[in-house]
């Protein structure tokens, strides 16, 4: 046991370390200017594939109201309740089909569109606190029912209560402040989407080859990793926070309606449904049997439901591009593998056969593994979704983050400096989350050493791995 002497000392080490550390003012450089690098199609797609991309894009840009009859809102099936009324709303920096927008985008500086939504067209909702105008669109959970036993679902932060279009339905929010008070809210945010086509073509066997690859550096360090699971067929599932969703077709039919409140065919019940608030027939989103013509001829977008177009959009956006190299950001991609932070974030991966014109066998840059790791209790939300319990998130992916504006499962930050220290449940960093679960402390999460290993960089060369995580 180590005297009460020197544990005093390697505590006012540290201490000189981290005030020196900030005094040569290594920061996060914030998300990068210029144009939006991302939202456009994959490039190598063939004029039939880049024309449905084209056409699925228009299908996420629409607006939803109660049954398709307000002006300007043209889309059916909103609420009862609902986080948002259209996919663009909620998926938008720096470019429709990204992450939350937000005031200090350089691209679209806007505020939380979730602010303005909870009164639009007459609707009676009070905002939440932890929705703010300069904070991050988000989705709130609750840990526990009301008689203790696991919930984990989204509850929807507005209804369509006092909406011209939703005549006589007087469906209440939840008590949001209850809740918080009572430590039982956690919060989500929206993901990125450019790109993940590739992420669907990458074969089980490559993501699992991926993570043993590295096995020996893994466990020097305390890193595990598991794949969550489809329980139907056992395939690995990598769409979510939690990786829960095993398709992007799945992943778009239950943000539509757990976000949106629409029903769908792979969702075909309404949420919420008690009486008076219900207006129109399940599922509200389908397949175009017969197009607004009468005829049953046209394109695969004009015949498919608005949700194969979403999966659509995704399946053939082309990710994010990043920035040109300089010394800084090179060092700081060598830094990135040398402290560890790519053992979790992989760098590379590589697609399978594709029925898509050049995105087969395509190797790819997401800086993920797409498994799941114990984050210990800085980061732990207490839910549990498939194989991914209270405090196991997925990697998340890197790619594209260079433009982004809040980081972590829950937006808490917009500075990459404190997220990353909020990967350790060991030196104190990130905590204060704005609300919502908190976990007993410990050292539990796998991110511990590799924070550590950072926290012992000089302060440029930490200002070297910011650069280049802003370059990406």
């Amino acid at each position: 046991m180590r005297s009460k002497k020197v544990v005093t000392a390697t505590l006012c080490a540290s201490v000189v370390v981290l005030l020196t550390a900030n005094a040569f003012g290594q920061k996060d450089p914030g998300p990068r200017g210029g144009p939006a690098a991302a939202g456009g199609v994959y490039p190598t797609l063939n004029a039939n594939e880049k024309a449905f991309f084209n056409q699925a894009f228009t299908r996420f840009l629409e607006v939803d109201s109660v049954s398709g009859t307000v002006p300007g809102e043209d889309g059916t099936g909103l609420g009862p309740t609902f986080n948002g009324n259209s996919c663009k709303q909620c998926h938008a920096q720096p470019a429709i089909g990204g992450s939350s927008p937000g005031l200090a985008s350089p691209q679209n500086p806007v505020p939380n569109p979730q602010v303005a939504l909870a009164t639009l067209e007459g609707a009676t909702n009070t905002v939440p606190s932890f929705i703010t105008a300069n904070g991050p669109v988000r989705e709130a959970r609750f840990v526990r029912n009301s008689n203790g036993t696991p919930d984990g679902g989204v509850h929807g932060l507005f209804t369509i209560a006092g909406r011209s279009d939703a005549p006589g339905c007087a469906l209440a929010q939840p008590n949001f402040a209850q809740q918080l008070a009572a430590n039982n809210v956690i919060f989500r945010i929206p993901t990125p989407l450019f790109g993940l086509g590739l992420v669907e073509m990458t074969p089980d066997i490559t993501l699992r080859a991926n993570l043993l690859s590295t096995f020996n550096q893994k466990v020097a360090l305390g890193i595990g990793g598991a794949f969550n699971t489809s329980g139907n067929d056992g395939t690995i599932t990598r769409f979510g926070w939690k990786a829960q969703n095993k398709s992007l077709l799945i992943f778009a039919g239950e943000a539509y309606n757990v976000e949106q409140g629409v029903s769908n065919e792979l969702f075909p019940n309404e949420r919420s449904a008690v009486p008076g608030c219900v207006f129109n027939s399940s599922p509200e989103d389908y397949t175009n049997i017969v197009n607004d013509s009468g005829s049953t001829m046209g394109t695969a977008s004009d015949m498919s439901s608005d949700v194969v177009n979403f999966a659509n959009f995704m399946m053939l956006s082309a990710p994010a591009t990043p920035a040109s190299p300089t010394p800084s950001t090179t060092n700081g991609s060598i830094l990135f593998n040398r402290v560890g932070c790519a053992l979790c974030h992989s760098p590379s991966l590589t697609t399978g056969p594709s029925r898509f014109t050049g995105m087969g066998n395509v190797t790819y840059h997401p800086y993920s593994d797409f498994a799941l790791h114990h984050m210990g209790s800085v980061l732990a939300d207490g839910i549990t979704q498939g194989a991914a319990g209270p405090e196991q998130f997925r990697t998340a992916p890197l790619w594209g983050v260079g433009q982004r504006l809040f980081f972590l499962h829950d937006g808490r930050t917009s500075d990459l400096l404190q997220a990353i220290q909020a990967h350790s449940d060991c030196n104190g960093g990130g905590r204060g989350q704005p609300g919502g679960f908190r976990q007993g402390g410990g050292c539990s999460s796998e991110a511990n050493r590799v924070i550590n290993n950072f926290n012992s960089l000089s302060p440029s060369q930490q200002q070297d791995i910011l650069n280049f995580l802003r370059s990406l």
